[in-house]
């Protein structure tokens, strides 16, 4: 596997990672658990924010890809 590859690899599985631990809190949050409501909130929002910024970047690869494909040989 390529560098490039494991990089996106590994930062999919951080961003998902970051998701399932926001999820965990949130529901941990709402069954009476011992956590911090502004915690709940910050992991939320930094999952949100990495998940987005993980959608342009594969918008980005996307928009790339079908540029080399319209190159003509």
């Amino acid at each position: 596997m390529s560098a490039f590859s494991e990089l996106l690899v590994g930062q999919v599985k951080n961003v998902n990672g970051m998701q399932n631990n926001a999820s965990d809190m949130v529901h941990s949050l709402l069954t009476g658990g011992d956590v911090n409501e502004a915690e709940v909130l910050t992991a939320v929002q930094k999952a949100d924010l990495a998940f987005r910024m993980l959608l342009q970047v594969r918008n980005k690869l996307i928009e790339a890809y079908r540029e080399v494909q319209q190159i003509q040989i």
